[in-house]
């Protein structure tokens, strides 16, 4: 009989599969621990939750929204609802708990409507994923609301208008500002030369 080096895997170790069983539950609640403090985390500090259900997506459907949801900000996670409840406990989006009913999947981002628009565009092209409604912070939505929320114009845009709206302002104030500055340097020159000729 060979003689196998190093430590003996774990499945022959314990003697029975209770202790296997033992192991693997324990494993598997940290990681439910771990999981609700992250979940918890993000709803901490993000301003928009948007609920989905997603019964019968496939791996390439979620890939591909996550890869929009990252293009947009935004953060995508399929949660058990047993999981997403102990998570939103205490926090302000608390009042979303009755929307986690069947397969639900989050989505979140600091920015209400990039993650609203990248879900109801998404929803446009895969009728698998389906808007359930959402909240932002303590605001509930129903699905007409994300969908009002998705057509506004995102922060990045707004800034973008906003930065716009106070340069052009700005140039017109410093052209304004030159003007009389020049007219007060001519007459400032034109009162000296008139000193001078005076005095001569």
């Amino acid at each position: 009989m060979a003689v196998r080096d190093g430590p003996a895997p774990l499945w022959v170790t314990g003697g029975d599969a209770s202790h296997l069983q033992s192991v693997e539950t324990d494993v598997d609640r940290i990681e439910k621990r771990e999981f609700v403090a992250e979940l918890s985390g993000v709803f901490g500090h993000t301003s928009m939750v948007v609920v989905t259900r997603n019964a019968g997506m496939t791996v390439a459907d979620v890939t591909e929204l996550r890869r929009r949801m990252r293009a947009a900000g935004a953060s995508f996670k399929v949660a058990k609802n047993r999981l997403a409840l102990l998570a939103l406990d205490g926090t302000r989006f608390d009042g979303l708990a009755p929307l986690l009913k069947g397969p639900t999947a989050l989505s979140w981002s600091t920015d209400p409507v990039a993650v609203a628009k990248a879900a109801v565009d998404f929803a446009k092209t895969n009728e698998k994923f389906v808007l359930v409604g959402g909240a932002l912070g303590t605001q509930l939505l129903d699905v007409a609301g994300v969908k009002a929320l998705a057509e506004l114009p995102s922060l990045e845009t707004l800034r973008a208008k906003l930065l716009g709206m106070l340069n052009t302002p700005a140039t017109r104030i410093a052209g304004v500002l030159q003007a009389p500055a020049g007219q007060l340097a001519r007459v400032f020159a034109a009162y000296a030369d008139a000193q001078k000729s005076e005095a001569a």
